[in-house]
């Protein structure tokens, strides 16, 4: 009986592997265990060396990790894309966000604004900054703890109107989806794997990335709001 293969992930991947890693278990016989937290706190733990099989973040991420050498060059394998999507809380009133001009209307127009540490956080703050309303925003603006996802504050009332991927926010009870984000303005992430150095079973992770980048993964990944990549 082979070693189970260990990896770790971001929060916006955890359902979906989750559900994948039991299916793989299921085919083959081999065990996976997916560690899921904040995205900078995953990709922060491999630079240090901490000893994973493989990593599962956003592109540019598992980039930055073969580029200082803690995963493997050429190992690359995109799974899955996910855009954002705005939430409100359960039972309130859900703002217009069909256009562009109607989501700056509504950003404008809330007391408080969720976004997350990862990177379509960093991408609404640019489009903030673009829009012209970052100033305006100042004290508005709430960042959830890593590993926390937007959602969460939403269905606590800590904000009005969050944005965070799908896959973050369709489990979650306590809030309502309001939709996209419009397409114009659309954020959307890849989600890749990468084999650490560091792994002795890198066969073993290969034809794991192989599943999971297969036909047979998609229904699992539309299911946690995800499509493939």
């Amino acid at each position: 009986m082979t070693a189970p293969l260990t990896g770790i992930s971001s929060m916006a991947t955890r359902q979906v592997l989750n559900e994948l890693a039991k299916a793989y278990e299921q085919q083959s016989g081999q065990k996976v265990a997916v560690e899921a937290v904040g995205g900078v706190d995953a990709a922060r733990r491999v630079a240090t060396g901490e000893a994973f099989d493989f990593v599962v973040l956003a592109g540019d991420a598992i980039d930055k990790l073969i580029g200082s050498g803690q995963l493997v060059a050429g190992s690359r394998v995109d799974l899955v894309h996910s855009g954002v999507t705005v939430a409100v809380k359960s039972g309130a009133a859900r703002p217009d966000i069909s256009t562009e001009s109607a989501l700056k209307r509504a950003v404008l127009a809330a007391p408080t604004v969720g976004y997350s540490t990862g990177p379509s956080g960093v991408a609404l703050v640019k489009l903030f900054e673009r829009w012209g309303i970052a100033q305006e925003l100042q004290g508005r603006l709430v960042q959830a703890q890593p590993g926390i996802p937007v959602g969460a504050l939403v269905a606590r009332g800590e904000v009005a109107l969050g944005f965070q991927q799908l896959s973050e926010l369709i489990h979650l009870q306590g809030i309502d989806l309001v939709g996209p984000m419009p397409a114009p303005v659309q954020i959307d992430t890849i989600f890749s794997a990468g084999l650490c150095q560091a792994s002795t079973q890198a066969g073993a992770v290969r034809e794991l990335f192989a599943f999971l980048a297969s036909p047979a993964a998609e229904e699992a990944k539309r299911r946690n709001g995800m499509d493939a990549a």
